[in-house]
């Protein structure tokens, strides 16, 4: 009996030990706020404000955002994506008016992101997290709901 205890504690602690590895493991899980003053919106406007959360999900992970747009009017959709490049359905109201996202993870830290609306490509992101897993980088080009081209950098910060 008191070897079965040995092994059940030994088990939980191992089980209670991985859980920071496995978040470690994919740098996105956490939550993030929008930097405003590193980042740069052209042609803007900036949001007011934005946070993200990243939860893990099985091999992927689920994404979901909150904030106020630049002109006031609330910013919130989500997603669940598999870092296999595949498309997925992006739920809420998301500024750009994209309907699916695709990402992919390049490396350990740097993941590559599609939008589209209908088919149609909206944008394209190279979403970089820092060495240290505090920052986020996320360096967008596209067009704009009037066809016009934009190139904004976000930069979030994990709280």
């Amino acid at each position: 009996m008191k070897r079965l205890l040995e092994f059940a504690a030994i088990a939980v602690l191992t089980v209670v030990a991985s859980a920071p590895v496995l978040a470690q493991s994919n740098p996105v899980v956490g939550t993030w706020k929008l930097n405003l003053e590193k980042s740069k919106f052209n042609p803007g406007p900036a949001p007011k404000s934005l946070t993200r959360t990243v939860e893990a999900q099985g091999n992927g992970a689920k994404y979901t955002f909150d904030g106020i747009s630049g002109d006031g009017t609330a910013i919130a959709y989500n997603f669940a994506i598999s870092f296999d490049g595949k498309e997925n359905p992006i739920m809420g109201s998301m500024p750009s008016g994209a309907d699916t996202i695709a990402i992919k993870r390049t490396d350990a830290n740097t993941f590559e992101a599609t939008l589209t609306k209908a088919g149609k490509l909206i944008s394209t992101s190279n979403v970089k997290v820092s060495l240290d897993g505090k920052v986020t980088t996320v360096t967008s080009k596209g067009t704009d709901k009037a066809g016009q081209p934009t190139t904004d950098v976000s930069v979030y910060d994990k709280q």
